[in-house]
């Protein structure tokens, strides 16, 4: 028998939980079955095969964040298609 009390008492109440009952928590996406995963609209990345994109940071003129912003969702991709498209004109062959 475990030598913890029982997170719910005979009247159905939940004792106030301990700092070692919480370390004794699991994540939701490893204990919930897939079929809640779905139903609550959880997705979840796999592992990258390749790594296709370089994480970076870049400082740009805000009226070219606030233009590509109002684009709407996709902005970044966006902006990641325009330089592809100077490298691919401006590379000497």
């Amino acid at each position: 028998m475990s030598k913890r009390k029982p997170l719910i008492d005979a009247g159905g109440e939940v004792r106030e939980l301990t700092s070692a009952d919480l370390a004794e928590f699991k994540p939701a996406h490893e204990v919930l079955p897939l079929e809640v995963h779905e139903m609550l609209g959880i997705r979840r990345r796999g592992p990258q095969k390749a790594p296709t994109k370089v994480a970076t940071t870049i400082r740009l003129s805000p009226e070219v964040v606030e233009f590509f912003r109002g684009l709407g969702s996709g902005w970044q991709s966006r902006v990641d298609g325009v330089l592809r498209d100077y490298v691919a004109k401006h590379t000497p062959r």
